[in-house]
């Protein structure tokens, strides 16, 4: 699947599905935090989790930690991050 058809909606669903999160799908916006007091809730294993499922959906790594933290800040910057891997991958 190319990062350009990735929407919002598919991001928000693979949050939900990948680390079994029991909130609704359209509570998660573009801006929401993964992490932290006022995120979702994520925790360390579902970053490995959702990690592994990006490899998986669209063949993309985040093996540095730096990156990983930035990517995996809110739906924003995890679609941006994929669009650019993308376009890496795929010039």
């Amino acid at each position: 699947m190319s990062a350009q058809s990735v929407t919002y909606d598919e991001l928000r669903s693979l949050l939900v599905d990948c680390c079994m999160l029991r909130i609704p799908v359209e509570s998660i916006r573009e801006e929401t935090p993964f992490f932290g007091p006022n995120g979702i809730g994520l925790d360390s294993i579902d970053a490995l989790q959702l990690t592994a499922e990006l490899e998986r959906r669209y063949g993309v790594m985040i093996q540095d930690p730096t990156v990983a933290r930035k990517v995996l800040e809110n739906l924003s910057t995890l679609r941006v991050w994929l669009l650019e891997e993308q376009g890496r991958q795929n010039p």
